[in-house]
C-alpha cells in the first residue's frame, strides 16, 4: 500500500506494509500473473516495464541513478525507468513515477513497445517488455525535484553528444540504456530532428 507527500512538485511515496513490491511477470501464452520485484530480477523472468524519455528540442533528459539503488547504482539512464505495479495501467505507471523520481508531471505519448535482456549489478538480470514513452518539455529549464533516493543528477544532452560519450565510456551508463542507444530508431521517440547535429 502507498501514501503520498507533496514535497514541491514530487510526490513522496512510501509503503505503508513491509508487503514486497509485486510487478507483473509474463507467462508463456502471454498472460500476466503477480511476481515479487526482486524475485524476478534474481531469475529473468521476462515482466513488464516502462521507460520515459524527456526531451526539449533536441535535448535529452538524463538521470543519474543514486549510488544507493538495487542496481545499477551511479549510472546514466534515460530520464526514467520503472515497472507498473501488478494491476496498475501502464500509461499511469510511466506518469506516477515521472512524478515520484524527478517532480515533473507531464502528458505523456505512447512510443514503441521492445523486448530486450541484459545483465545487471549484483547478480541481478533485466528481462523486460518494455513500453516507451515520450515527452517535448518545451524548454530544458523544466524546473526538477529529484528524489534522492532515486536520482542522484540529472542532465539535458544531445542525443549526438551522448551517443559520443557512451562510446568512450559505456561503463557510465545503464545496460538497458546502452541497448537504447544502439536500437534508438525502434523506439519511436520523437525529437528535433538537430539531434545529429548538435554536440
Amino acid at each position: 500500500m502507498r501514501a503520498g507527500a507533496q514535497l514541491g512538485g514530487r510526490v513522496s511515496v512510501a509503503r505503508t506494509d513491509h508487503a514486497p513490491i509485486m510487478i507483473s511477470a509474463i507467462g508463456a501464452d502471454g498472460a500476466l500473473y503477480p511476481i515479487e520485484k526482486m524475485r524476478a530480477h534474481r531469475m529473468g523472468v521476462r515482466h513488464l516495464a516502462v521507460s520515459v524519455f524527456v526531451t526539449a528540442g533536441d535535448l535529452l533528459l538524463l538521470q543519474r541513478r543514486a549510488d544507493g539503488k538495487y542496481h545499477c547504482g551511479g549510472l546514466w539512464a534515460n530520464t526514467c525507468c520503472s515497472h507498473p505495479d501488478f494491476g496498475e495501467p501502464i500509461a499511469a505507471s510511466a506518469r506516477r513515477r515521472l512524478r515520484e523520481e524527478l517532480g515533473i508531471d507531464l502528458a505523456l505519448t505512447a512510443g514503441a513497445v521492445i523486448d530486450y535482456e541484459a545483465d545487471v549489478t549484483d547478480g541481478l538480470r533485466e528481462c523486460e517488455r518494455v513500453h516507451v514513452f515520450y515527452a517535448d518539455a518545451g524548454a530544458e529549464s523544466l524546473p526538477l525535484d529529484p528524489d534522492p533516493d532515486e536520482v542522484a543528477e540529472t542532465r539535458w544532452r544531445p542525443l549526438a553528444a551522448i551517443r559520443r560519450d557512451a562510446a568512450l565510456r559505456p561503463e557510465a551508463y545503464a545496460p538497458w540504456f546502452l541497448i537504447y542507444l544502439a536500437r534508438w530508431d525502434e523506439l519511436g521517440v520523437a525529437m528535433a530532428p538537430l539531434v545529429a547535429a548538435r554536440g
